[in-house]
């Protein structure tokens, strides 16, 4: 497994080492020791996610403020844009995003620590994600930043009007939102 850094030190992009030939392919999309070896972090994941979503629908910009999850988030059909937002008042990267496209092809995780909000976009026709936690879901806790808030100035990559749910037409401005000390 490869480990990439990015501009937030704390999320990761993780290309998974893939076995191909003739017959298809085969690789680890999962592996707590190698995980652990390779990125210093020893975590426990409790809870496995999926969604299926078809193109321009966009998702977030979710996070739990009572029992935050970390989140191992993959594509293994279809392509998304996926987001994070590090929303830690203490931390050096407070306010700022990264970006990324996890698809079926690249195989590319990314790995969201808690104290950030997530989100992503549909480039495909359909995008089914899978993504690990290391919390439960906490309904009390569940909170939600608007998409499109001028301050984090994410650039989704839309190429239509996307399409969201009542709740996330109505997240709350950044400013406005419960955050992390």
């Amino acid at each position: 497994m490869n480990i990439i850094h990015t501009q937030i030190p704390d999320i990761l992009l993780i290309e998974p080492q893939i076995f191909q030939d003739d017959r298809g392919f085969f690789f680890e999309s999962y592996n707590q020791q190698k995980f652990t070896d390779k990125t210093g972090i020893n975590l426990n994941f409790v809870q496995d996610n999926q969604s299926l979503s078809k193109q321009n629908v966009l998702r977030g910009l979710h996070y739990q403020i009572i029992q935050p999850q970390g989140k191992l988030v993959r594509t293994v059909v279809g392509s998304i844009f996926d987001v994070a937002v590090d929303i830690r008042k203490s931390s050096p990267t407070f306010g700022q995003w990264v970006g990324y496209e996890l698809s079926a092809e690249n195989k590319r995780q990314l790995w969201i620590p808690p104290g950030f909000a997530h989100g992503f976009v549909v480039l495909s026709e359909v995008a089914e994600v899978l993504y690990k936690t290391t919390d439960y879901y906490n309904f009390q806790g569940d909170r939600c930043i608007l998409w499109n808030d001028p301050d984090l100035a994410i650039d989704w990559h839309l190429v239509a009007p996307p399409i969201l749910s009542a709740k996330d037409q109505a997240g709350k401005t950044f400013k406005t939102a419960d955050l992390f000390p």
